[in-house]
């Protein structure tokens, strides 16, 4: 019998109506986005550390198709049903939705968190316009957390074609 963890991967309308459960009950929600294509320790830290700013945490995940479109074809190495499961078996990440454009302004706006996160390497200025300004016009606290030294998903790629 397969494992099944807890049904956090959820329709963007299932989101928000659990989003609103969140803000009915006073708590506050971060969100992220991104791709985790390879799951590493770098990935776990840093979702660990963007649970840590608000009461749930809701992970934006790239589609496969939008990652091909960021990162080329070869990628991603995992599909986005696997990425979602592995997603969704940590208990620090309260929800998971994947996103199909390159960009997910929508999904912020729809979900208007309360604490938007994204890697140390981002600064506001380096956010996608679009996505920007979703966030100021939902009125978001922007964090950006340093990353684990020696863990990319890059690196991971290279190491393993010279093995």
């Amino acid at each position: 019998m397969q494992y099944q963890p807890p049904r956090k991967t959820m329709t963007l309308a299932e989101a928000v109506q659990w989003r609103e459960g969140l803000r009915r009950n006073g708590l506050r929600l971060a969100l992220t986005n991104g791709c985790f294509d390879l799951l590493h320790r770098g990935h776990a830290e840093y979702l660990i550390a963007a649970r840590r700013t608000a009461d749930a945490l809701l992970v934006l995940l790239n589609s496969d198709e939008s990652i091909r479109e960021l990162k080329g074809p070869s990628r991603p190495i995992c599909r986005e049903d696997d990425r979602a499961f592995l997603l969704s078996c940590f208990d620090f990440i309260d929800a998971v939705v994947i996103f199909r454009s390159s960009r997910c302004d929508r999904e912020i706006a729809a979900l208007s968190p309360d604490v938007y996160v994204k890697g140390g390497d981002y600064t506001v200025e380096k956010l996608d316009p679009k996505e920007r300004s979703a966030l100021f016009s939902c009125g978001a606290e922007i964090r950006f957390i340093p990353f684990v030294p020696g863990f990319s998903t890059t690196s991971l790629i290279e190491k393993s074609k010279h093995t």
